[in-house]
């Protein structure tokens, strides 16, 4: 069973890892794609950071603060944090 301070460091890696690879796609996007900067990132779910274990990311759904999206890959709950 995760601890307390695992499950915080895990959702914090996640929620950093989402921005960024969010950002990294967004700016594939050029100049040109300007006035979408004010629409929702299309990705949504990504492969949790490595260095935590199957079971803290299950943890985390489990506390209903991340849903799985398909084999491998997580996505944060709108509303919900730790």
């Amino acid at each position: 069973m995760p601890t307390e301070e695992e499950l915080r460091k895990a959702y914090k890696a996640f929620k950093k890892r989402l921005k960024l690879t969010q950002l990294d796609e967004d700016s594939k996007l050029g100049a040109g794609a300007a006035h979408l900067s004010k629409q929702a990132s299309r990705i949504v779910a990504i492969a949790p950071p490595p260095g935590y274990g199957k079971e803290v990311w299950e943890a985390l759904v489990d506390r209903g603060v991340l849903r799985r999206d398909g084999i491998g890959f997580y996505a944060l709950v709108e509303g919900r944090s730790l």
